[in-house]
């Protein structure tokens, strides 16, 4: 889902806060960013509301569940079909994302494995999807920039 909510500069500097102590209380978020614990309580409310916030899950990694492989899946799909593949991607456990793509690919799924096996079988699933033309898929050998916000959040201040 993506927010329609714009953060302004109080917004920055509580998300910033929010970066570096995900599991702090309202009151130490307060006082890193310079802000009321009533305006950092009526923020965050505003923000997890409009979607701004995502889930807690993007924080797990799935090495630490087992599944150490990650592969990106770029997927072709009969486009009348688009909305029962989605529905049967959902179905797949090792499916982390699925990102509706324009260009070369319809799709772009993140998959996690437990080994090249494993791959190979959740790759095949996903081939196996009614609607789903052709894919190919391609191995993260190594993580080079770490998913990030904060520097586009400083850009407010």
């Amino acid at each position: 889902m993506t927010t329609t909510h714009q953060a302004d500069e109080i917004d920055a500097r509580l998300l910033l806060a929010l970066s570096q102590a995900p599991r702090a209380t309202a009151i130490a978020l307060a006082d890193t960013a310079k802000l009321s614990r009533n305006t950092v309580q009526a923020r965050l409310a505003k923000l997890e509301e409009s979607g701004a916030l995502q889930s807690f899950e993007r924080r797990i990694d799935p090495a630490v569940l087992g599944y150490p492989l990650q592969a990106y899946i770029l997927t072709n799909v009969t486009q009348r079909k688009l909305v029962e593949v989605a529905a049967a991607l959902d179905e797949i456990p090792e499916v982390l994302e699925v990102l509706g793509l324009s260009g070369v690919a319809d799709l772009l799924i993140q998959v996690v494995a437990r080994d090249a096996e494993d791959l190979y079988r959740v790759a095949g699933d996903i081939l196996g999807i009614k609607g789903v033309r052709r894919t190919n898929t391609a191995l993260v050998m190594r993580r080079m920039v770490d998913y990030r916000t904060g520097q586009l959040a400083r850009q407010l201040l």
